[in-house]
């Protein structure tokens, strides 16, 4: 799983690791928003981000059962426990209530750190780097209270990051 800091080079990440040979699972959060853009919805972060969040927790648990069992290494550009991060801040319901008692993910995450070098926003990221960092913050706090090891990346070139990714994972 990598995961972290809107903004912090993780599809950045996820696209080297593609480039190597790695299966990878794209954001849920940007398919859903470039999905409902084109069909006019209101699952949005910022129309509706309770419908929103809810989409990317079921279209998360899709990328799981499709990756299941393929006993080859998959990245996840975020994924379900991001999203239900999201939910329970936002709505106060315990994250243990929306999650599966079972880890569904590899125990070390990678959270990209906030880098206000490389923050952009466009069409689907519109939310202020304060925001971003409020989130990260959030993650940091999450990952392990449900089972998890953070591992943060560096802030380094793409390649250097990858190469990290993988040592650590003994690759």
């Amino acid at each position: 799983m990598i995961s972290g800091c809107s903004s912090g080079g993780k599809s950045t990440l996820v696209d080297e690791l593609a480039s190597r040979g790695h299966e990878t699972v794209t954001e849920p959060g940007r398919r859903i928003v470039a999905e409902e853009r084109e069909c006019g919805g209101t699952a949005l972060p910022w129309l509706d981000a309770e419908a929103f969040l809810r989409k990317a927790m079921d279209l998360a648990r899709s990328d799981l059962v499709e990756l299941d069992g393929s006993g080859r290494w998959a990245f996840c550009d975020r994924g379900l426990i991001d999203a239900a991060a999201g939910l329970a801040h936002l709505t106060g319901t315990p994250i243990s209530a929306l999650l599966d008692a079972e880890r569904t993910y590899h125990q070390k995450v990678f959270l990209a750190p906030p880098w206000p070098e490389i923050y952009v926003n466009d069409e689907e990221r519109r939310h202020p780097l304060s925001e971003a960092v409020l989130e990260y913050e959030r993650l940091l706090h999450v990952y392990p209270s449900v089972g998890y090891e953070v591992v943060l990346l560096p802030l380094t070139d793409v390649r250097s990051r990858a190469d990290f990714v993988l040592q650590h994972l003994g690759q």
